[in-house]
C-alpha cells in the first residue's frame, strides 16, 4: 500500500497476519532515503522457534527499490509479537531508535520476570532514545516525535512528513481504540494522547500498528485524522470521562495477548533475544500468576 507526493513520504505497509501487525517503510522520495517503522521477528510460541520470514520481506522490498536505511523505529516495547529491530540493525547498520521513558518499561517488567543484573534498565539496548518535541531526518524529511502514553507507559508517534505512525492508540475508524490494561497502561492518558494526535492537520495520514479486520474484512491500515474524526467510534460524540468508562469495560473483557510474556523480555532487549545458557540454547521466563486480573480467554 503507497502513496506517492511531492515533498511527502511514500508509505509501504507489510501485513503480518498471525499477529494482526503491520510493518513500514517510510521513504522521502527525492533522496531514496528510509526509516523501517515496527518490525516483526516471527515467534512460534508453541515449538518456541523464531524466524525472519517478516523482516526478510522488508529487506527485499528496500533491496528492490534501490533504498538506503537511515532509521529503525519502534513505537513502544510490544506485546504481541517480536520486534525485529535488532536482527535488521545488525543485517544493515542502521541506528535502532525508541521512546526515552522505555526506561520505565524496563524496570516494570524487570521485576516482573525477577531478571537481577541480566537486563540493563537504562535504555542502552537502543541507538537513540526520543523524547517528546525531539526532531530528526528522513533524507530531506523532517521526523518529530509525539509522547503517546496510555497503551504503554513508553509508547510515541512518529509523525513524518505528513504521515503519523500511531501504533497502538487509534486502529481503524471501524474497528475504534487500543487497549489500556497492560502494566503501566491508562486509559485517561490513552485519551490526551489520542487527542493530540488528531490535533495534526485534517490530511495527516495515520498508520496503525494492528488491524484486526472487523466483518471479515481485507486489512487495512492508512486513515486520516479527518476519518477518525468523523466514523471512530470511540471519539464521535464521546466525552474523556466516557471514554474511560467505555475503554476498562472493554478491557476486562479482552484476554491478554498470547505473546505478551513472551515478547516483553525480548522488546525490553531491544528486540534481541536472551543471551545463550552455558548450553548454547536461549531460554524465555514465564512468571506464574504475574499478571493481575488476566483473564481465561483464548
Amino acid at each position: 500500500m503507497m502513496r506517492i507526493s511531492a515533498g511527502k513520504p511514500i508509505v509501504a505497509g507489510f501485513f503480518e497476519p498471525r499477529t494482526f501487525s503491520i510493518q513500514y517503510v517510510v521513504t522521502d522520495p527525492e533522496t531514496r532515503r528510509c526509516a523501517i517503522v515496527d518490525p516483526v521477528l516471527d515467534f512460534e510460541e508453541k515449538s518456541g522457534a523464531t524466524g525472519t520470514h517478516s523482516a526478510d520481506a522488508l529487506l527485499d522490498y528496500i533491496s528492490r527499490e534501490g533504498l538506503e536505511v537511515e532509521w529503525i523505529l519502534d513505537t513502544h516495547p510490544h506485546a504481541d509479537h517480536f520486534s525485529a529491530a535488532g536482527y535488521l540493525s545488525d543485517t544493515l547498520g542502521a541506528p535502532t531508535a525508541i521512546g526515552a521513558e522505555v526506561k520505565q518499561v524496563q524496570r516494570l517488567w524487570k521485576g516482573i520476570y525477577n531478571l537481577g543484573d541480566t537486563l540493563a534498565t537504562d535504555g542502552s539496548q537502543w541507538d537513540h532514545l526520543f523524547s517528546a518535541g525531539d526532531t530528526f531526518k528522513v533524507g530531506n524529511l523532517e521526523g518529530r516525535v509525539l509522547f503517546s502514553p496510555g497503551h504503554t507507559l513508553a509508547s510515541i508517534t512518529y509523525v513524518i512528513g505528513d504521515a503519523a505512525f500511531v501504533h497502538d492508540t487509534l486502529f481503524q475508524p471501524d474497528f475504534g481504540t487500543a487497549r489500556a490494561d497492560f502494566p503501566g497502561g491508562d486509559a485517561g492518558q490513552l485519551w490526551d494522547s489520542m487527542q493530540e494526535i488528531l490535533a495534526l492537520p485534517d490530511n495527516t495520514r495515520l498508520f496503525t500498528g494492528h488491524d484486526y479486520m472487523p466483518d471479515g474484512r481485507e486489512p487495512r491500515w492508512e486513515s486520516s485524522v479527518a476519518e477518525q474524526k468523523a466514523h471512530n467510534p470511540h471519539i464521535v460524540g464521546v466525552s474523556r470521562e466516557d471514554y474511560i468508562g467505555l475503554r476498562n469495560e472493554r478491557d476486562q473483557e479482552l484476554p491478554m495477548p498470547k505473546l505478551i510474556l513472551h515478547s516483553l523480555q525480548v522488546n525490553t532487549r531491544g528486540g534481541r533475544l536472551p543471551e545463550p545458557e552455558d548450553n548454547g540454547k536461549r531460554y524465555l521466563k514465564l512468571p506464574l500468576n504475574a499478571l493481575e486480573g488476566a483473564s481465561w480467554g483464548d
